[in-house]
């Protein structure tokens, strides 16, 4: 079965992957819905340049979709109606843990395209799905959070420990319900780490996160 990621570039859809892989589904293309644009994610506001090294990385094709909110919907279905024909795709891989709406919006947009959609870490439990990344050699920094965390925790690399810190301090370890984003710098999947450009940090509207310096 082939399918398509939808890549964050973050732990959750990265695990998901992962273990998409480990039982027997063939990766594709990963597909991330990017802003106006097309410089940075829409969801962990990543620039495209290190989504492209992810990818290159891994050895797939990375499409970067630019999109408003008004559109998103409309071209993430008519991407994977794209994508299917082009890869022969069966399935979508989603990193969604427990938001009822996102899988309904999930299965909705799959089913317009003719796909199925997997979420393969569905009603895990948070602490145990981060010991389980961490375990499986995925090695993940924040790249964003609520002001409640406060910005010493940008640029920190999640480890048990933090994620133990967080859970006692009423956060969810998983970030599901968007304390905080992560990105990937190091899994299984890829052949070598990621480099990363200079970086500073702002905090707006109740939320801090890392300012990347452009390059390509």
């Amino acid at each position: 079965m082939n399918f398509l990621t939808s890549w964050s570039g973050g732990k959750d859809s990265c695990y998901a992957m992962m273990q998409a892989i480990d039982q027997g589904l063939v990766p594709k293309v990963l597909l991330n819905m990017m802003n106006e644009n097309g410089k940075i994610s829409r969801s962990h506001g990543l620039p495209l340049s290190i989504l492209n090294q992810q990818a290159q990385k891994m050895q797939l094709p990375l499409e970067g979709v630019p999109a408003t909110w008004g559109d998103y919907e409309a071209k993430f279905i008519s991407t994977l109606k794209t994508l299917k024909a082009k890869y022969d795709l069966d399935a979508a891989v989603f990193g969604d843990i427990d938001l009822q709406a996102h899988k309904d919006w999930e299965d909705k947009v799959c089913e317009a395209a003719s796909l199925k959609a997997i979420l393969p870490l569905w009603q895990q439990d948070r602490i145990t799905l981060v010991n389980e990344m961490i375990d499986n050699g995925i090695e993940t920094m924040i790249v964003s959070c609520n002001t409640m965390m406060g910005e010493n925790y940008l640029g920190k690399v999640l480890t048990k420990e933090l994620a133990v810190e967080l859970k006692e301090k009423g956060i969810d370890p998983c970030g599901e319900n968007g304390e905080f984003h992560t990105l990937v710098l190091n899994c299984p999947l890829f052949s070598e780490r990621i480099s990363l450009p200079e970086f500073s940090i702002k905090t707006y509207n109740d939320y801090c996160f890392i300012v990347w310096e452009d390059f390509v």
